[in-house]
């Protein structure tokens, strides 16, 4: 029995031994194929955008200053205005009734006037002879310059009763549009509380940016026409990406940094004849990028986002140890220095994207072997095959 179970046991030995004789090596994975370009210098033209949003240069909300109901509107709502144009009318009854008795009472206080004066002449002349008590004639003199301070009051009171009288009729303040009107005939206004309107200018517009503070003296030599400049420095695309016809220029720089963002307000003013602008829309300004010296200019599909950071993939040349072939007759028994070409990431930063490529501001330098082509295989360290990847048409 037992020499059974060993003669058994031999040939299980037997077996194992001839079937991992057997096996193959697994092979290592190949080479990843790639495209791969020399990373290179180029002269490029673009354009800087940045989000905008449309104001008026001026723009008012009319208030009443004097109370009543509106008894007239002179206008459509929406319609351009001329300066001092009629626009609100507030009940006038009240405030010409004001103006009549304003007026009555400076007729009054004249007379009672011309009556101090003329006690004032007879007392005076008889003073000059002692042939008056030194007391009237003293209440003369005073009665005669309380009639004059009446007079001035009561004038005073008539130039009140008419302003208001003026102020019952509200007109623009200034050439532009004004909006829809928050009353009707019949409302009740409160002075310097009710708005009737607002109204604001529409050209030329304002077109205002936020610009990081490190761009501040490029914008401040903008504004000084320090830098070269051309009709095309400030375009402008509409809402529905539609170019702007016509080129704007900066009018103010705020004066203080935000300090909680780091950007500072600049304000351009363009054109707006055919008033296609409206105030409070939200536009992209384009600035001219006035920099004449090449930049270093890749294919967008190149880039890897990672969690907000940007990364490529460079090709590497790798020196490794590699076997004598064991089949060759011919090989020695040592081994042998090869070079083999591995992925190396990188992280730039990025600048602007000029259609299908973008500018690399740091990270990668001329001459830098770039993998264009494959990078969704590859990690840092992958090997690659150089030229075996079929070029991808479409941008990642």
């Amino acid at each position: 029995m037992n020499d059974k179970l060993l003669k058994f046991g031999v040939m299980l030995i037997a077996l194992a031994v001839f079937s991992s004789c057997d096996q193959k090596v697994t092979p290592p994975n190949p080479p990843v194929p790639v495209n791969i370009i020399k990373v290179s210098l180029q002269p490029v033209v673009y354009f800087d955008k940045y989000p905008a949003t449309t104001q008026a240069l001026n723009q008012v909300n009319l208030l009443p200053q004097v109370q009543g109901y509106i008894t007239g509107i002179f206008f459509n709502d929406g319609a351009d205005v001329r300066k001092g144009q009629k626009l609100y009318e507030i009940d006038t009854r009240l405030y010409q009734a004001s103006v009549s008795t304003a007026e009555a009472n400076l007729k009054v206080a004249k007379g009672n006037y011309e009556q101090a004066k003329q006690d004032a002449d007879r007392y005076v002349y008889l003073n000059s002879y002692n042939a008056v008590a030194k007391q009237q004639y003293d209440h003369a003199i005073i009665a005669l310059q309380n009639a004059k301070n009446q007079v001035a009051a009561a004038e005073e009171s008539v130039k009140t009763a008419k302003t208001n009288l003026t102020y019952a009729i509200i007109t623009a303040p200034f050439d532009g549009t004004v909006g829809f009107s928050q009353v009707k005939i019949g409302n009740m206004v409160v002075a310097g509380q009710t708005i009737l309107n607002t109204i604001s200018t529409n050209n030329p517009i304002a077109v205002d940016i936020l610009v990081n503070e490190k761009q501040l003296p490029l914008f401040e030599g903008y504004q000084d026409n320090k830098k070269v400049g051309n009709d095309s420095l400030f375009t402008m695309l509409l809402p529905n990406n539609a170019p702007y016809p016509f080129p704007g220029k900066i009018s103010v720089i705020d004066r203080a940094v935000d300090p909680q963002t780091g950007s500072i307000r600049v304000r351009l003013i363009f054109p707006n004849n055919k008033k296609v602008l409206k105030a409070g829309m939200s536009c992209v300004v384009k600035v001219h990028n006035q920099e004449t010296a090449p930049q270093l200019l890749i294919p967008n599909k190149a880039v890897v986002e990672q969690m907000g950071e940007y990364f490529v993939f460079i090709a590497k040349d790798t020196a490794y140890k590699r076997s004598p072939d064991v089949d060759n007759k011919q090989a020695v028994d040592t081994t042998m220095e090869s070079v083999k070409l591995r992925s190396v990431q990188r992280k730039i930063q990025l600048g602007q994207t000029i259609g299908g490529n973008v500018i690399v501001l740091s990270g990668l330098s001329v001459n830098d072997r770039l993998i264009v082509d494959g990078v969704q295989a590859i990690h840092d360290g992958s090997a690659i095959a150089a030229g075996s990847k079929p070029p991808s048409s479409k941008g990642r």
